[in-house]
């Protein structure tokens, strides 16, 4: 069985090279690959594409990224807890494409399946359709347009999951699977980090979510921040 482990993040992208095209798990702030973007900032790569849902929060997750300005494009569903995105966009300093959050993910999926694109009726008649083709398909009875989405091409995709082996299976835990999943399947190269790393053969097959094939590099990061975005509590 193969070892896909290696020693620290900084290891993990050493070959993250200016302008790679990324994909990044997580959702908000939860579920973030913390320590592989830590390395990013260290390395000091630069003009990267990012793919996530979010881009994180000023100081935390890929805001970190953009406030270094390493990041020259950002492919997102949702963009608004960041108030340095914004004035980046604003400004002309960062390239943005937005994204329907089902079609991003699908994106991701289809990229790991090998299906090169797929008809979808979300964003047809929006900006999301500018410069995409649109098809007239009858689905169900019903003809109707739709918008022709093609599979992400990413060079690395940075992952983090709860628990993970030698071999780089991987647990999810709650929530924090969101992205996690499609990404790690949808990029050439996947580098996953996880809170507790086991010898292969540890993990209960029917509890893996993430089958070792599609992980390439995996280490045990350390220090999680688990940040949360917005804290609401009830009132006493």
């Amino acid at each position: 069985m193969i070892n896909r482990v290696v020693k620290d993040a900084a290891t993990a992208v050493a070959d993250i090279n200016d302008g790679a095209v990324l994909m990044v798990g997580g959702f908000g702030l939860c579920g973030i690959p913390e320590n592989c973007i830590t390395a990013l900032i260290k390395k000091g790569v630069k003009k990267l594409t990012c793919i996530s849902n979010n881009a994180g929060v000023d100081d935390f997750g890929l805001g970190l990224l953009l406030q270094t300005k390493q990041i020259k494009k950002m492919i997102s569903s949702y963009v608004g807890e960041n108030a340095e995105f914004e004035r980046q966009l604003l400004h002309g300093e960062l390239e943005v494409e937005l994204v329907p959050q089902g079609t991003l993910v699908t994106r991701c999926m289809m990229a790991g399946y090998g299906i090169p694109f797929f008809p979808t009726p979300a964003g047809v008649g929006t900006e999301v359709a500018a410069g995409k083709e649109v098809r007239s398909l009858t689905f169900r009875g019903e003809t109707k347009d739709y918008l022709i989405e093609h599979a992400f091409e990413a060079d690395f995709a940075i992952v983090k999951a709860w628990k993970g082996d030698t071999a780089g299976n991987l647990i999810y835990r709650s929530t924090a699977r969101n992205f996690n999943f499609a990404m790690a399947m949808g990029a050439k190269i996947t580098i996953a980090e996880v809170e507790e790393l086991v010898p292969a053969g540890e993990l209960q097959p029917d509890q893996i979510h993430t089958p070792g094939i599609y992980v390439n590099r995996i280490f045990q990061g350390e220090k999680y921040e688990k940040r949360i975005e917005q804290r609401t509590v009830r009132k006493k």
